[in-house]
């Protein structure tokens, strides 16, 4: 074993230094939430009470009170949930929808007081209100621009989150340092010790290498040990941890080249049983619950208000070309069970089989009225009936046909994943513009991609942002043909 020697290493992982930053930036944060939010809730009165509302030019006597409530509330509430420490300002991932969840519970809290106290009328309705909606978006400006502020901090070496000890195989300590890179992360490596490949069965040198180890640990006084060590040499693991429970430190297992394919890993405890859940269902059974309850009542709503169009829209498809008014294809849904999706003719043929012709721009197979329905998505109306039925959501990744499906699960990695949620009418690939012929795979690799995204990070305010954009943005009209 090679202690004190960091020659093999990336050069510049920064020390410690004073740790002053580590000491202060939980309460800097605090006073800079505090801060923001009174800064807002005076703004907000000033410019009603200028616009007219009744008290004094400017401001009215109530508002540092309310500026006090809502800042110590909204500090508060960060404090009970862990935020104000370093680790949660190194990366953007999340902050937005945190902050957002802290500044909801602030203000039902807010509105309690006022209800227990029965002094709601000492402040004004309006500004209440206003401060609420304009600080949806103020405060998660004023957090991203904190944490793009620490996160550079800490790539440069200037905010240290905590003070790391390695120990490992020195093929696993390298390969856990190029590819995390923890001085990114806050981390500064006070040491490193490389365990010699003896494999599990010299107990007797390994034991001696790590009483020199720790010795040398207890004297850099880290705050935290990463092992890194093969998982499956579970005796070498066990034998590091053992060692270095003696000294007051947190023990890190480093993690396996497997885990950076998944970004939401957690350690899941049920009962006695822990375990390591790589991946979570994509949507929990509420998650479901509340999503399907939206689509029966808004696609029942969309039938009933579009039945004069959708009836004009069946006459004129009878008018302008023989053959059906609907066109049925199948197509795989949720868990990838084969469902026949409805939609208004817009092409001479009804290509069902194992080869399926993708429509091109100028396709000559398209009628003159699928022109007009495709481009404005007025073909996608039947669906409707699919989502009631419940083989599709008003969201979700857009169907293809069967044999589209097997085509692209064959050159296309995890491409049969975006069948972990029901097919939607509409997506967040289509709204990004991602429509029309996939006749590269590319074009459908990123399509895929965008996919797996929705799936990854859906919420029930995704899908009412996508509907909106569905109807309002030019992109999801974009390469309809």
């Amino acid at each position: 074993m090679s202690v004190n020697d960091m020659s093999g290493l990336p050069q510049a992982l920064p020390d410690s230094g004073s740790g002053l930053w580590r000491l202060w930036l939980g309460p800097l944060t605090a006073a800079s939430d505090a801060v923001v939010v009174a800064a807002l809730v005076y703004l907000v009165a000033f410019a009603y009470y200028l616009g007219g509302g009744t008290g004094a030019p400017g401001i009215d006597r109530s508002t540092p009170e309310l500026a006090a409530m809502l800042a110590t509330l909204f500090v508060f509430v960060n404090l009970m949930r862990g935020r104000y420490q370093i680790g949660n300002y190194l990366s953007i991932r999340g902050q937005i929808g945190s902050a957002f969840a802290v500044w909801n519970i602030t203000m039902v809290a807010f509105l309690a007081v006022l209800f227990l106290a029965k002094i709601a009328d000492n402040y004004s309705r309006a500004v209440i209100v206003a401060t609420y909606l304009s600080g949806i978006p103020v405060i998660a400006l004023s957090r991203s621009a904190v944490v793009r502020l620490i996160a550079a901090g800490s790539r440069a070496g200037r905010i240290t989150a905590e003070r790391a000890f390695l120990i490992g195989r020195e093929a696993n300590i390298m390969s856990f340092v190029s590819r995390h890179k923890p001085w990114h992360m806050g981390f500064a490596v006070t040491d490193v010790a490389f365990l010699k490949s003896w494999g599990e069965t010299d107990s007797t040198a390994l034991a001696a290498d790590l009483a020199a180890a720790v010795a040398n640990c207890r004297a850099k006084r880290p705050d935290a040990v990463f092992i890194a060590v093969p998982w499956a040499e579970q005796e070498t693991i066990s034998a590091c941890v053992d060692a270095f429970m003696n000294l007051p430190v947190a023990i890190h297992l480093a993690p396996e080249p497997i885990m950076e394919r998944f970004s939401g890993t957690h350690v899941v405890h049920t009962g006695t049983l822990s375990s390591l859940r790589l991946t979570r269902q994509p949507l929990s059974t509420a998650e479901i619950a509340i999503k399907r309850a939206f689509d029966i009542v808004a696609a029942s709503c969309g039938i009933v208000l579009t039945l004069p169009l959708l009836l004009l829209i069946a006459a004129l498809i009878r008018l302008d070309s023989p053959g059906p008014v609907l066109f049925r294809q199948r197509r795989y849904g949720f868990n990838q069970q084969a469902f026949r999706i409805f939609k208004f003719r817009t092409m001479t043929t009804t290509d069902d089989g194992q080869v399926v012709i993708q429509a091109k721009r100028n396709d000559p197979r398209i009628t003159r009225l699928g022109h007009l329905l495709r481009r404005y998505n007025l073909d996608e109306l039947p669906q409707l009936l699919n989502v009631i039925a419940g083989d599709m959501s008003l969201v979700g990744p857009r169907p293809h046909a069967l044999a589209h499906d097997i085509e692209f699960e064959r050159k296309i990695a995890n491409y049969a994943r975006r069948h972990n949620v029901k097919p939607g009418i509409t997506g967040w690939a289509q709204v990004n513009g991602l429509r029309g012929e996939t006749d590269t795979d590319d074009k459908m690799a990123r399509r895929v991609a965008y996919d797996h995204w929705y799936i990854d990070n859906w919420s029930f305010w995704l899908d009412i942002t996508i509907l909106f954009r569905t109807v309002l943005s030019r992109k999801a009209f974009s390469n309809a043909r």
